[in-house]
């Protein structure tokens, strides 16, 4: 193994990440044509409705019992980024705010001192299949940010940007910056409490496109300190070669690689081109203390939060149900707790 892979791991649906970043769960899931209330049209005997990850027919009911999805449950401590490639993925919360976001889509959620929030996926096309895809990142909070407000917002695929780069072949690569910089090619704010904001966090989150047979050329990090991990989730094969090294690792496919970051590296797709995930940051460096939805820094503070939602269930729930869905009209949008709406044009094609 050359020195810029350090380490290699298979991928699941969740792939194990390293400081600062907590896991990314990759959902992908064949769902059928919907029926009237935006569920399934097909059968669900079988299932363990409420616990459905069984894959059954290549889809998930997750927790959901009439549509797919996860239902109300509390957060506290970290953030979630979702990222969409397909499908539709219906949001609401205890600050009030909801939303409806599909293909090349992200929501960023800082759940601080906690937050309720469900994400449920109707399944709005009844004449074809209702293909869904997507990430979940789950990024940490420092000990000194565990506590803020909690905070909503959205990239829309249109505000999300992209770079394009072509070897010495014309062969293409795509960039999407979902958040920290790539060459000249600067991502939105963060949210202003996210680890991300920080001056000198280096957090990138980037999805790579490569043509079969494409090379791509990745410079190092800015911080000395920076881990960066790559997830080869789509191609049979990628080779990746560090500085000065001609030979390289040839990983296959559904392989994480953790890469020395102080490096340039090179990588080269398969003939059946590659799809990519970055995941890169300065470490925060605290203890991690975590159980189930909540991530704090001892287990004191984790009895803390099921104490407090016992308490005060985070703010309460103002929606009329635990698995509210946004009906069955083909649109994006964002209700935001401060009574700001964002209206975003959608066709069937862009989810």
């Amino acid at each position: 193994m050359s020195e810029l892979v350090h380490q290699t791991v298979p991928l699941g649906d969740q792939w194990p990440t390293v400081d600062p970043f907590l896991f990314c769960a990759h959902h992908r899931d064949a769902y059928p044509p919907g029926n009237a209330t935006l569920g399934p049209a097909a059968s669900l005997a079988g299932r363990e409705l409420g616990q459905d990850f069984a894959n059954v027919d290549g889809w998930n009911m997750y927790h959901g019992r009439g549509v797919p999805g996860f239902p109300a449950h509390p957060h506290r401590g970290f953030e979630t980024v979702t990222y969409v490639r397909s499908g539709v993925i219906d949001h609401s919360d205890s600050l009030g705010a909801r939303a409806r976001f599909g293909r090349g889509d992200t929501q960023w959620l800082t759940a601080g001192k906690g937050i309720v929030h469900c994400e449920m996926f109707p399944l709005l096309d009844q004449d074809r299949p209702n293909p869904l895809e997507l990430f979940q990142i789950w990024l940490n909070l420092p000990a000194r940010n565990k506590m803020v407000e909690p905070h909503f917002t959205m990239l829309w695929d249109h505000q999300t940007p992209r770079a394009e780069r072509r070897d010495d072949h014309g062969r293409l690569t795509t960039v999407t910056v979902i958040t920290g910089a790539f060459e000249e090619v600067d991502s939105p704010p963060t949210p202003p409490d996210s680890w991300a904001s920080a001056a000198d966090s280096d957090v990138a989150i980037w999805h790579l496109v490569l043509e079969p047979e494409a090379h791509f050329v990745l410079g190092p990090a800015s911080g000395p300190s920076t881990q960066r991990v790559l997830y080869l989730f789509e191609g049979e094969e990628l080779a990746l070669r560090g500085d000065g090294d001609d030979h390289g690792t040839l990983i296959g496919g559904s392989t994480g690689a953790v890469l020395d970051a102080s490096q340039h590296a090179t990588l080269v797709a398969g003939p059946s081109g590659a799809e990519v995930m970055v995941l890169q940051g300065r470490p925060i460096g605290e203890p991690v203390a975590r159980y189930g939805p909540f991530v704090m820094n001892t287990d004191t503070e984790i009895q803390q939060a099921f104490a407090d939602y016992r308490q005060t269930q985070f703010g309460g729930w103002p929606w009329p149900s635990d698995d509210p869905d946004h009906g069955p009209q083909w649109r994006r949008f964002a209700e935001h707790p401060d009574g700001r709406v964002e209206r975003i044009q959608a066709t069937k094609t862009a989810g």
